[in-house]
């Protein structure tokens, strides 16, 4: 039976449209949403799995709600293309991740739409309930909706919101976007039609008449209540959420707006925090998608038609890649080894490490700070944990990393993926703090690898050490260096100089060492190689600051308790009086781009580091 006939797409710029569509348009209007949404991500790159699977909710939450005076707020963040899509963006969907464009994630400074700015998971929740509170403190009258799903309910943070939501007499609704594994009974025809009764005045009222009146005879009460459960608990997973104080209700297709529309708009009208479960599919309408939404998760350009390719065999090995194999090697040579990712497997390389030594592979979900603590155990009984962490996400567990590893002083090995900046990602992503977070931090060490084969070589000497240490490295591959298959280590706490020159001394710490060669050569200047930030290799920055007038430090890192902070700091403890240009990242938060061009706007490609060097010492050059 052919759908109804709809507006075309184009013609939504707001919700406000939509919500003139009729019901019985809507889901052909979805239907072109999920095609121009393939077809777009297709040309830019970008998350495509989850946003294929919102689309119906999405369409359905913009519909009901009164948006954006009520408030949706979508956790993570990878799944509002679709929301970009119907709030005024399509037309700016082919600048999506670029410099100046669309940013990946819901941005506050970019639509009014976009309630709070959403990247990492498991936040959504606690700010959904901040909005309804404030709401209800200003006399307001809006809801306030929380969507949140892949995985992000495993993190401590999700628990301790819905903890405190439950007792919280506000508007809240939390909707559960279950979209990797089924922890309900199949849904179905009596599902929807339970969800609709759960969500419908009538079962709201007649639930509390019967409280109000059962109260007078407590032990009616109480068989009453436990029948309620127990008969919602037969076909719901109720009874985990209720007893947060949640109203809990599906769990329904996130596909079927017949199913989606009435609840919600049932919902819309009940007091109280409300929890919703709807069951979607990632990459829901794309059979390519559908049959493996973690390859389709965040693909580059493709063709619809054909699927993603896999990369030539001339394309260039990453850090991910170095570090996977790594792990791998140092495993099958040491068993005391154990590897732990936050929910991160395919993004940090672990995915033959898991294969091949799954006694000793360990997903924690997305719980970062459980997956510090939890090595730090395993550190206290003699194994050797290798955290595998992006640096972003590093920053959530930082109490645990000073408190349960740092000082008790434990061997365990931070593997520091998408140190730098991440390109199109963005702010949220971008590994631009480790250096000044972590090198305040007695006991911890911390490795810059300058090529592929350096890092792995300095992987084995973390691994080696008797106290914790970070190696930072970046997404992506580097500068296209031969690895070599040793498991042997460099020198703990030492440089190199990698080029003698004169007068001026570049002092690199990781991958911009290769620019500040090339710099270097048109400056006759000399290039050490330092490849620890914590701890300094003080005998070699004495030696050079000997025999030069200047330094200058390079580092793809916060320049404010960087690298070159530490420089500084260890001349004057030895009393060198030296001038030193300081070169990193701005104090400020870098937004998406090409990751090349955002270097070049930073100052941090060849050409900038030589023109800023030229500014500052162009006397000592002549």
């Amino acid at each position: 039976m052919p759908h109804n006939p709809s507006p075309a797409l184009h013609t939504i710029n707001d919700p406000a449209q939509l919500r003139q569509v009729p019901r019985t348009h809507l889901r052909a209007l979805a239907d072109e949403l999920r095609a121009f949404l393939l077809h777009s991500v297709a040309r830019t790159g970008g998350h495509l799995s989850s946003n294929l699977g919102t689309v119906e909710l999405t369409v359905a939450l913009h519909y009901v709600f009164n948006t954006p005076h009520d408030r949706v707020v979508w956790d993570v963040g990878h799944q509002t293309y679709p929301h970009k899509i119907l709030t005024g963006r399509r037309d700016r969907m082919p600048t999506l991740r670029q410099l100046g464009g669309l940013s990946g994630f819901p941005q506050r400074a970019e639509s009014e739409f976009d309630t709070f700015g959403t990247a990492h998971s498991s936040t959504s929740i606690s700010a959904a309930l901040g909005m309804a509170l404030a709401s209800k403190i200003k006399g307001e009258d809006r809801y306030s909706i929380a969507v949140i799903g892949d995985g992000a309910l495993t993190a401590g943070m999700a628990f301790e919101a819905l903890n405190n939501a439950g007792v919280a007499d506000c508007n809240l609704l939390v909707i559960l976007n279950d979209n990797d594994m089924s922890i309900s009974p199949p849904v179905g025809a009596l599902n929807r039609y339970l969800a609709q009764l759960m969500s419908g005045q009538f079962y709201a009222a007649a639930k509390n008449v019967g409280k109000t009146v059962l109260k007078g005879a407590p032990p009616l009460f109480e068989l009453a209540k436990r029948i309620e459960e127990h008969a919602k608990g037969m076909v719901v997973p109720a009874t985990l959420f209720e007893k947060f104080g949640f109203n809990y209700i599906g769990p329904i297709d996130g596909h079927d707006l017949d199913s989606l529309i009435p609840t919600l708009e049932n919902i819309k009208h009940l007091k109280g925090p409300q929890f919703l479960h709807v069951v979607t599919k990632k990459g829901q309408g794309y059979k390519l998608a559908e049959a493996d939404p973690v390859a389709y998760h965040g693909p580059g350009k493709f063709d619809p038609a054909v699927g993603l390719q896999k990369p030539s065999s001339g394309a260039k090995t990453t850090f991910t890649q170095v570090f996977g194999q790594w792990l791998c090697d140092m495993a099958a040579q040491d068993q005391r080894l154990v590897g732990i990712t936050p929910a991160m497997r395919e993004g940090s390389g672990l995915v033959e490490f898991e294969a091949r030594f799954p006694e000793r592979y360990f997903d924690v979900g997305i719980a970062e700070q459980h997956a510090v603590t939890f090595a730090a155990g395993l550190a206290c009984e003699g194994l050797k944990p290798v955290v595998a962490i992006y640096s972003t996400f590093l920053q959530r567990a930082y109490d645990q990393l000073i408190h349960d590893v740092a000082i008790q002083n434990l061997p365990v090995v931070f593997a520091l993926d998408r140190a730098g900046l991440v390109g199109a990602d963005g702010a949220t992503h971008a590994g631009a703090y480790d250096i000044p977070f972590l090198r305040c931090i007695p006991n911890l060490s911390v490795a810059c690898p300058s090529d592929e084969n350096e890092c792995r070589q300095l992987l084995s000497t973390a691994f080696a050490q008797n106290h914790p240490v970070a190696v930072r490295y970046p997404r992506g591959a580097g500068a296209g260096v031969a690895v070599q298959a040793s498991l042997d280590g460099l020198p703990f706490g030492k440089g190199e100089i990698r080029r003698q020159g004169k007068g001026i001394a570049i002092l690199a710490f990781g991958t911009l060492l290769h620019p500040a060669l090339e710099a270097a050569a048109a400056l006759d200047a000399t290039v050490v190689n330092m490849r620890w930030a914590k701890p300094l290799d003080t005998e070699l920055l004495a030696q050079v600051a000997r025999g030069h007038q200047a330094l200058v430090t390079v580092e793809e890192g916060a320049v404010l308790g960087g690298a070159g902070s530490a420089v500084l700091e260890a001349l004057h403890a030895a009393g060198t009086l030296l001038p030193v240009l300081q070169l990193g990242l701005a104090d400020q938060f870098i937004e998406h781009g090409d990751h090349a061009q955002l270097l070049v706007l930073q100052g941090l490609d060849a050409a900038g580091i030589q023109a800023s060097i030229t500014r500052r010492f162009g006397s000592l050059l002549t």
